[in-house]
């Protein structure tokens, strides 16, 4: 239901106010009476109309009685529904004058409860009241404390419970782990790997607790964009008190979790200092923000194109002021801190909805009048406006990584108009339908807020970096210099299908390694054409420059993490038949030529003796990434009639042997002669963010070749088993290279699901439901993530995957790709197929009897047929159908021990 509030002021018509149930909020649906009212001006409606803490405008006021002994009349106000509404949160706001001051009183609802209400703000700010979800007919605010004559509200806030919503964006909680994330953790302004990434910045690093923290009260400004190795463009509304050549502590502002809306696609947050309501959305390529003042000022809309954001520097930029109401202009981002080409430049074209009385601009320390443009370093620009209270004021910003044209036209084409609540809704609409693709039942409450929120993860990183036009930025050629490249810059155009629409699109991305284990297979559940998308991306990115990028950075390479870790994604969306954007014997080429010398995986030396004695040099870690890496190949290979290279690749895929460790009985690394380097399986020197303990069953391709190496299948459960044990009471997780089992990173997040393959299902079952539970079930600020390194959705991906009960400990490689099958935590899960990809409609998985303490699959149906093992294959899972699983609480282990 859409509710709108128009006023009359400075002679403009300005739309002051919009309330739609796509935010949560259902007060504006309800039947509203009062006790009283002080005149039509401050009619009880104007409690659910939009217009929050604007002194005279939008309030509702009782009419007043007091005695010089003291009496006060105390108010009530009712909020009525036609059917049953499921609420879980109420956010009370005060009229925002100090002069009436209602300070506190009960929430009656239908159901009979009650919740006593004190120290609600005197100044017109949020006061939130959480709750367990109920259903009611009606809410009932009646004040028992207030000083002052008048007293009533500016506004009230009622909000649906996810449970009330037909949607899945109400399940996600984007303030899960904030307080340990990165920079690109949280960015509610972007649409499913979109280009631009809009949200607020409180801490301005890039890792454990960077980019918007929870625990933080100040707002240092809006970025644009929150992705690998980039950020910036940081705008921010202030008064013009604030001088802006003093920086983010100087226009930073104090703001409130009370009244603050964080969602998939929008955020609405009050700028306390600036007396400014901010809400932001966007388009794949345009940030569009509405700034709702509630005091007379003159005010400033920053646009801050210097300093450090995340860890890129902004400088050497420059603004033009193009039109009444327009600017454009670009900057650099440079001082990667993972390296990457050394100059990445950012074009942006930014409108407002009108004129501004001037563009004030800053260089330094220098501040400037009236400016037509400006450069340089440590610069910016202010659009100066007069507003009055309740005056709104919309923006957009896009941006391109070519040139200022394109960023032009991606505004024109993506959001020619003005309207800022289509917007919003196109992008709630786009985030259920990519959401919805994957279907639950059943489960806690928590465990449903956590799976959403896991896939709201898994689609939010990876960047799109080419323009609406297929214009795109390539740096891949150049001069490196360690992990930096002095990148040449080209602009390329992507190719275009017979339909005259891009085939695919190029993306920025941070590092695939070890995606084997959990993007891989879980987009290619659901989302098949983004594996599709992905793979031809990074195979244009070694046509361009011959390297398939481990994590590219703005068009070009960064060198992040080791080996060629895009082999094991494009071969995975081979093996599915994913991979329909690239020409397979190109792509097939690409991935070869970067296993050999000259490739991504290493140096040329340390491939070459790789090559011949089997394992890395000084690296074990290395050794059983590329051995992997090598199978992912081979089975390419073989599938494609290339036996030669079948062979070949298939013989260093099993080198890793050479590290075993007999008298230990795990994976060591081994210096060039060939000794061990040392004898404690907790050290890491010699791995990649791991140690002996957690990373030697990074073997997935040849378990039964550990197992037979360590003594046989007993010995590597027995062994296994004692590792999780020992990791327990550290809920499994550590930092870089301690512990014995970490699921707060990537080489042990495919642990649990060894024993599938080692003829122990039933540990397999028990471990994962444990660690799902224990490092992945937190729905907090604090926890949820294992608490240091989700990386763009890899552990969202992991934790989804155990939530739904599938993996893939192979990723999906080899030829006829399986799914291991384990317990989920729902009653039921429906993954929606793809018919562009697939030839099913849906694949559900059903459980019977499912409860924290069932845990242990009793017996299996699939399509209605018996299955004993523990494991099924894609083909099958295309074509659509039903697995049933029948748990119980102790284990059956007679199910899943036949291959």
């Amino acid at each position: 239901m859409l509710h709108k509030i128009r006023l009359w002021i400075t002679g403009l018509f300005f739309p002051l106010a919009v309330i739609h149930a796509q935010t949560g909020n259902i007060a504006g649906e309800a039947k509203i009476s009062a006790s009283t009212s002080l005149s039509e001006t401050f009619r009880p409606a104007h409690v659910a109309d939009g217009v929050i803490g604007v002194p005279g405008i939008g309030e509702w006021a009782c009419e007043g009685v007091t005695t010089d002994w003291g009496y006060i009349r105390f108010p009530w106000i009712k909020l009525e529904w036609e059917q049953p509404r499921t609420i879980d949160r109420v956010v009370l706001y005060d009229r925002p004058s100090e002069k009436e001051f209602t300070a506190g009183g009960k929430l009656v609802f239908s159901d009979g409860s009650i919740i006593w209400v004190n120290r609600i703000p005197n100044n017109g700010e949020g006061k939130e009241i959480k709750f367990d979800a109920k259903t009611v007919e009606w809410v009932e605010f009646r004040v028992t404390d207030g000083n002052g004559s008048d007293l009533g509200f500016s506004e009230i806030e009622v909000f649906a419970a996810p449970e009330e919503n037909n949607d899945f964006v109400s399940w996600v909680d984007p303030y899960i782990e904030t307080n340990r994330g990165r920079y690109l953790f949280f960015i509610t302004g972007s649409r499913p790997f979109g280009m631009v990434g809009a949200a607020p910045l409180t801490r301005n690093k890039n890792q454990n607790g960077g980019g918007y923290n929870y625990n933080d009260g100040y707002i240092l400004g809006f970025e644009q964009i929150h992705s690998w190795m980039l950020g910036g463009l940081e705008i921010m509304p202030a008064t013009s008190t604030v001088n802006p050549a003093k920086g983010q502590q100087e226009w930073k502002s104090a703001f409130s979790h009370e009244d603050e809306i964080v969602q998939p696609g929008y955020q609405r947050v009050y700028l306390k200092d600036h007396h400014t309501w901010a809400e932001l959305t966007s388009t794949e390529r345009v940030s569009f923000y509405r700034f709702r003042f509630t005091r007379d000022m003159e005010a400033q809309i920053l646009l801050n194109l210097g300093g450090y954001v995340s860890n890129i520097n902004m400088e050497n930029a420059r603004i033009l002021r193009s039109g009444k109401n327009a600017i454009e202009g670009y900057f650099s981002t440079t001082g990667r801190f993972w390296g990457g080409p050394r100059d990445v430049k950012v074009f942006f074209a930014a409108e407002f909805d009108r004129p501004f009385k001037r563009l004030d601009g800053w260089k330094g320390k220098e501040r400037h009048r009236d400016i037509r443009e400006i450069s340089g370093d440590s610069t910016g620009s202010a659009a100066m406006y007069d507003v009055k209270a309740g005056d709104m004021l919309k923006m957009k910003i896009a941006i391109s990584y070519t040139s200022i044209e394109n960023a032009k036209n991606n505004l024109r084409e993506e959001c020619p108009h003005w309207d800022f609540d289509q917007v919003h809704k196109d992008s709630r609409n786009t985030w259920n339908d990519w959401l919805g693709k994957i279907e639950v039942k059943g489960g806690s409450r928590a465990q449903k807020i956590k799976f959403y929120t896991d896939l709201w993860h898994v689609l939010l990183g990876r960047q799109k970096i080419n323009d609406i036009s297929g214009d795109y930025p390539d740096r891949t050629a150049g001069h490196r210099e360690g992990t930096f490249t002095d990148a040449e810059f080209t602009i390329k155009k992507l190719p275009e299908g017979k339909n005259g629409k891009l085939k695919f699109n190029m993306y920025n991305s941070d590092a695939w390694w070890l995606t084997q284990w959990n993007l891989n297979v879980l987009w290619g559940l659901a989302w098949p054409e983004v594996m599709d998308e992905m793979s031809a991306s990074m195979v244009q990115y070694a046509v361009n420059g011959g390297l398939l990028p481990r994590g590219p950075c703005g068009g070009g390479y960064s060198y992040i993490m080791t080996g060629s870790p895009a082999t094991n994604l494009i071969a995975s969306a081979f093996q599915k038949g994913l991979l329909t954007k690239a020409d397979h014997g190109l792509a097939y080429e690409k991935v070869k030529q970067n296993l050999l010398p000259g490739g991504m995986l290493g140096a040329k030396e340390d491939i070459e003796f790789y090559t011949e004695n089997g394992y890395w040099p000084g690296n074990a870690g290395i050794t059983l990434e590329a051995a992997f890496q090598d199978y992912a190949l081979s089975r390419m290979a073989k599938v494609m009639g290339r036996e030669e290279d079948h062979r070949f690749f298939s013989k260093r895929a099993g080198g890793w042997k050479t590290l075993f460790n007999p008298e230990q009985k795990l994976i060591f690394p081994k210096d060039r002669k060939g000794n061990f380097l040392y004898n404690d399986p907790l050290s890491g020197e010699g791995w990649i963010e791991a140690n002996a303990w957690q990373a030697t069953w990074s073997v997935s391709h040849q378990i039964d070749g550990l197992a037979a190496l360590m003594g046989g299948e007993e010995v590597l459960c027995d062994k296994l088993n004692y590792a999780f044990e020992m990791a327990a009471p550290d809920d499994f997780v550590f930092a870089y290279n301690e512990g014995y089992i970490s699921y707060a990173n990537q080489p042990g997040c495919s642990n649990a699901h060894v024993f599938n393959h080692a003829g122990k299902p039933w540990l397999t079952q028990y471990w994962v439901r444990k660690v799902k539970e224990r490092a992945y079930g937190g729905i907090t600020p604090d926890l949820g993530y294992g608490g240091h390194d989700e990386d763009q959705g890899q552990m969202g991906a992991v934790s989804a995957l155990m939530a739904i009960g599938l993996f893939s400990l192979d990723g999906n490689v080899s030829e006829n790709p399986k799914y291991d099958i384990t317990s989920p935590v729902f009653d039921e899960i429906a993954i929606k197929l793809d018919r562009n990809y697939y030839a099913g409609k849906e694949f559900k998985i059903i459980t019977h009897n499912n409860s924290p303490e069932n845990m242990y699959i009793q017996k299996a149906l699939l399509n209605g047929e018996d299955h004993t093992r523990f494991w099924f294959r894609h083909k099958t899972f295309q074509k659509g159908g039903s697995l049933e699983l029948y748990l119980g609480p102790e284990p059956n282990m007679q199910w899943g021990i036949k291959d």
